[in-house]
């Protein structure tokens, strides 16, 4: 009964490591440093740093939409 417990656990920490990486990849922070800040932090200190990067996560991505704006009208284009 306890190895069951205990490859559930392993299995639940590797899959939250994963999803806090992905997460960390895919979100947008105010400062770009923390980006590599939470990153490490998840690398070096798998289960608490993903915790720890789950609770504070609000406080340091932003909330803002990404703004498209692509300039399909280059002169270079148009030149061709």
């Amino acid at each position: 009964m306890e190895s069951i417990m205990l490859i559930g656990f392993i299995f639940l920490s590797i899959a939250l490591w994963f999803w806090a990486i992905i997460d960390i990849s895919k979100s947008r922070f105010k400062k770009p440093i923390m980006n590599t800040m939470w990153l490490l932090a998840v690398l070096f200190f798998p289960v608490l740093g993903s915790i720890l990067y789950f609770q504070f996560k609000e406080k340091f991505v932003s909330k803002e939409k990404r703004k498209f704006q692509p300039n399909f009208n280059r002169t270079e284009l148009n030149q061709v």
